[in-house]
């Protein structure tokens, strides 16, 4: 037989969710929860090691948690270091087949959309477990024992009766050991900066390195793309120029010269760091004496245009070149 309650549907929820009490685990939880997106979205955070500190256990561990909570409301249903186990391996189960399944839809595995997938699924176990233990007896709901776990740590670690000495060098060795956690903390957080280097390219008309206009007719417009890549692990104003050139090879001694040298066009970039930009050119030669084009990357140092010919290619950050053939229109 089944009892019907005579409490409405509507009241049962408002009742469990205004009238009780919420947990203290799972209000840290919201909480950790709601640091995680601070940490990856405000940019005072998310630029130091705070992030990492805060982003990394949380994914590792609240997720699962928050699933197990909601399966096992009851103090006795699971002790708490298997609660601390299972939740960090489903996590780690979670996160895998989230990004799994963003994989197969349109936004793909992205940072927004894993973050979004994380917080609803966070949300919606956080939201469960506490409906689970607010009809429980209140003897047989789980709390964690938070003071129960720093009243034993405080007892091990300065336990009464120890002399002054005892409790100085006990002092000592726990300092020591937060040093060690820290500085690991550190260096996991914040890696050893990389080489510093710029990408410089030039791409055909298909973004491709390839298809580049090679013949051409003199005063008509060949479409390409130039590609710039900041690693200088800082913000960089880029100057890029086109020149075009006319270049007289000599068998003999095995060397190049340039006969003319013409500016075409000029760009200054700015790019942060880790940033990618390519942008479309069009390449127009007016007249048939020339055979290449030369690209010149600068950094934050330009010479003046007094400084021409192999110096100035020399005094580019980057230069790429094109060989092209002219032909009269």
């Amino acid at each position: 037989m089944i009892l019907l309650s005579d409490e409405p549907q509507t009241d049962t929820i408002h009742t469990t969710f205004f009238d009780k009490v919420f947990p203290a685990d799972l209000t840290v939880a919201g909480v950790w929860l709601a640091a995680i997106i601070l940490a990856i979205y405000l940019p005072v955070l998310n630029e130091t090691p705070i992030k990492a500190i805060i982003v990394l256990p949380g994914i590792l561990f609240l997720p699962g948690y928050c699933l197990i909570a909601a399966l096992f409301p009851k103090d006795s249903d699971i002790d708490l270091i298997e609660r601390i186990a299972l939740s960090i391996g489903l996590s780690i189960a979670i996160v895998s087949l989230i990004g799994l399944g963003l994989n197969f839809t349109p936004v793909g595995i992205r940072l927004d959309p894993i973050m979004i997938s994380i917080t609803i699924f966070s949300l919606v176990m956080i939201l469960v477990a506490h409906f689970r233990r607010a009809h429980l007896p209140v003897e047989k709901r789980f709390r964690f024992p938070f003071f129960v776990i720093a009243g034993t740590l405080r007892n091990t670690v300065f336990p009464k009766g120890d002399s002054w000495v005892d409790r100085i060098l006990m002092w000592i060795i726990t300092l020591a050991i937060l040093a060690a956690v820290l500085a690991t903390v550190y260096v996991i957080a914040v890696p050893k900066e990389g080489e510093r280097f710029t990408e410089f390219f030039i791409l055909g008309e298909n973004r491709t390195a390839a298809v580049y206009p090679e013949r051409i007719i003199a005063g008509q417009n060949y479409p390409m793309f130039i590609g710039v890549g900041n690693h200088e692990n800082r913000h960089m104003n880029y100057t890029i120029e086109t020149w075009i050139m006319r270049m007289e090879y000599d068998n003999t001694t095995n060397t190049s010269t340039i006969l003319v040298m013409d500016p075409g066009d000029r760009l200054v970039l700015p790019l942060a760091h880790n940033e990618t930009m390519i942008i479309p050119y069009n390449l127009s030669v007016v007249k048939d004496q020339y055979d290449r084009v030369e690209f010149l990357l600068f950094n934050e140092t330009v010479p003046g245009f007094d400084v021409t010919g192999s110096d100035r290619i020399n005094a580019s950050y980057r230069d790429v070149n094109l060989w092209i053939t002219v032909q009269e229109g």
